[in-house]
């Protein structure tokens, strides 16, 4: 189903009032409302060149640092009695240029006297969660409410997003430049020395030292075509990121490192959502057949697809609740009580923050553990090249004053 907002990935050149060039990536519905948007910044397009669609998201998004944008503003302007068309209008202008197109869409539907929910929809970058938050807060009267909620449940995103982030670019990056600096030391460094021990008389090189070089010589020999296949490979990883992705992630849920991290962060979420839709009023097995979208793994998932079936059904909560032995014990007994207290609303807020304080302290004892291992890493790789060179310069050095 068309969204109405298809965009394009551009890499532009514009000129600014001063003079001068500058380079970025944009994205935009086409080459005139790129040209708008830039306008807007004072800038003026120069070229605008059209990027393949996996460049870019294809799609317009709305990044989650607007989403915070979008809802607190809204949360702020609406409790004050500011008309929805008005509150778009500022939103508008408090967003990055990239989501601007997307804020103006909404405002302009509404204006036209479409619902807020029925405009975040046909905008296509909205998630289900959302527009169904969204949906029950008109029906509630209490937009402004959610819209706060919803900001809490974004900035919990961003924070869970770093914390994955900042856990997978550590270990990425030192293998990165450990890689690079052994590709180096073997192409140029390694056939460089061996050939000078070689001329020197009687230098006995160990065959693993021969071999090392042989490598290096013949990568040398046809490094155009070996970079030409990196670029290849990584262009290939570029395109297929995504199955990529998925298989990743079920490989690092199997691991005893990264599982309980990433069921942390699958739990926060969940809670997030249900929180964000129990406070507009959705009922809870709607709450939860929506929430449930938002878990990737795959035993918490299947144990709550198999609760809200059951609870629909007619079963007694709390003891649905006491059978997802996915979740800690703890979070059981809390959801448990207030079940029977009635706060259901509070205590999914409550797990969604202490579930992102989870996440947080995992990850920092996951990469207090990865450190010593990627140095240990580290110095088996760079380390073997370097002792490669060693072993024949100290026998190269023995022999010569042995005579």
């Amino acid at each position: 189903m068309p969204t109405g907002l298809e965009t394009r990935t551009f890499l532009v050149q514009a000129s600014r009032p001063g003079g001068g060039t500058t380079f970025r990536l944009r994205e935009a519905q086409s080459r005139a409302a790129l040209a708008g948007d830039l306008r807007r910044e004072k800038l003026l397009l120069v070229k605008a060149l059209a990027l393949p669609a996996w460049v870019g998201r294809g799609s317009a998004t709305l990044p989650v640092k607007d989403q915070v944008v979008l809802n607190e503003q809204l949360g702020h302007l609406l409790a004050r009695g500011v008309p929805l068309v008005e509150a778009l209008e500022v939103v508008t202008g408090t967003v990055t240029p990239a989501s601007r197109p997307v804020i103006e869409l909404m405002r302009q539907r509404v204006s036209a006297g479409s619902s807020f929910a029925d405009a975040c929809r046909s905008t296509g970058v909205f998630d289900d969660v959302t527009v169904a938050v969204y949906r029950a807060a008109e029906r509630t009267g209490d937009l402004a409410g959610s819209a706060k909620q919803l900001a809490v449940t974004a900035r919990r995103a961003m924070a869970l997003r770093g914390g994955a982030l900042t856990m997978l670019a550590y270990p990425l990056v030192t293998l990165a430049v450990c890689f690079l600096v052994a590709f180096v030391m073997i192409v140029f460094i390694v056939p460089t020395m061996v050939d000078s021990l070689l001329q020197s008389d009687g230098a006995n090189i160990p065959w693993f030292t021969r071999a090392m070089a042989a490598s290096g010589s013949f990568i040398n020999d046809f490094l155009p075509f070996f970079l030409l296949g990196f670029f290849g490979l990584v262009t290939l990883l570029i395109i297929s990121r995504k199955a990529i992705a998925a298989v990743a992630l079920r490989a690092m849920r199997a691991a005893p490192l990264f599982g309980p991290v990433l069921l942390a962060q699958e739990s926060a979420r969940f809670f997030s959502t249900l929180a964000a839709m129990t406070r507009s009023g959705v009922p809870l097995a709607d709450a939860l057949g929506t929430a449930n979208q938002a878990i990737g793994h795959p035993r918490l998932r299947s144990q709550m697809e198999r609760l809200r079936t059951r609870l629909v059904e007619g079963g007694v909560l709390r003891v649905l609740i006491d059978q997802v032995d996915a979740l800690p014990l703890a979070t059981r007994r809390l959801l448990i009580a207030a079940e029977r207290s009635g706060d259901l609303d509070a205590a999914f807020n409550s797990l969604a923050s202490d579930m992102t304080d989870e996440v947080e302290r995992r990850s920092a004892r996951l990469m207090a553990l990865l450190q010593p291992v990627l140095i240990i890493f580290m110095f088996t790789v760079v380390g073997s090249i370097i002792l490669s060179l060693l072993i024949p310069m100290i026998n190269s050095t023995g022999q010569i004053g042995g005579r």
